[in-house]
């Protein structure tokens, strides 16, 4: 898929009131916005026009813009997030969205966050994380079916979201954990596998023929150089202080 839009979501300055498990330190409000800053460049770079929405300080994980809506080619779902704390968030992008694409929303009791929802072609794998539930999970995925794709269930065991722990690097290819590696779900696919210590790296986003990837992770840019793709390097600390990453700070179609 080429991208052409992005929308992201400023940070707001209480951002590091969000929920959180990290033990990284407490993150910091200037660093945090100059390295938002070189991400949206970076996304202006590759040819995608960047759609930047104001903070919303009642929300302070609001920024992580990707968890609130599933877009495909052919529609919009937005989602129902299952941290309770971030339901709400959804209702400043679903109009943005609806400028692009038919819009659909998951039904309680169903939960479901992008975060978990990684895109490989037409196919779609959906996380059971304690983001989203099964409920959530079969609603998107009859949406999915309804528009010619196909999609399949996978537990997530470790790690927030799914795309915590497994990217599409293109040509038939994902970056994986350890803990994903094995699992039958992927069995169809290339696989580069993470060491142990930079796990870290998983998140990171494919976008028109280039790879986006965390900073400081030698090993995996070594794997990932065998590709043949450009790739850029961009310094995401303090979203990681936040439990983030790359793919989670914007939505793009």
């Amino acid at each position: 898929m080429h991208f052409k839009i992005a929308i992201t979501r400023k940070p707001g300055e209480n951002f590091a009131q969000g929920i959180t498990t990290s033990i990284l330190g407490s993150p910091d409000y200037e660093a945090m916005a100059v390295q938002y800053a070189a991400y949206v460049e970076t996304l202006e770079s590759l040819g995608l026009e960047v759609i930047v929405l104001d903070a919303e300080p009642a929300y302070p994980d609001a920024y992580f813009v990707e968890d609130v809506a599933v877009v495909t080619p052919d529609i919009a779902i937005i989602t129902n997030p299952g941290a309770e704390a971030r339901r709400g968030e959804e209702d400043t992008v679903e109009p943005i969205l609806a400028r692009y694409r038919e819009t659909v929303r998951i039904q309680p009791p169903g939960t479901v966050e992008g975060g978990d929802v990684l895109m490989v072609g037409s196919h779609y794998f959906i996380g059971l994380s304690d983001r989203t539930n099964r409920e959530g999970a079969e609603q998107l995925g009859r949406i999915l079916e309804a528009h010619g794709n196909t999609w399949t269930p996978v537990p997530v065991e470790a790690g927030l979201h799914l795309k915590s722990s497994v990217s599409t690097v293109g040509k038939n290819t994902l970056l994986v954990t350890n803990g994903f590696a094995s699992r039958s779900e992927f069995r169809d696919y290339d696989k580069i596998i993470l060491d142990e210590a930079e796990e870290y790296a998983g998140n990171i986003l494919s976008i028109n023929d280039h790879l986006i990837m965390p900073l400081g992770f030698p090993d995996t840019k070594t794997k990932l150089e065998a590709l043949g793709l450009p790739i850029i390097e961009l310094d995401v600390s303090e979203a990681c202080k936040m439990d983030g990453g790359l793919t989670c700070m914007s939505l793009r179609f």
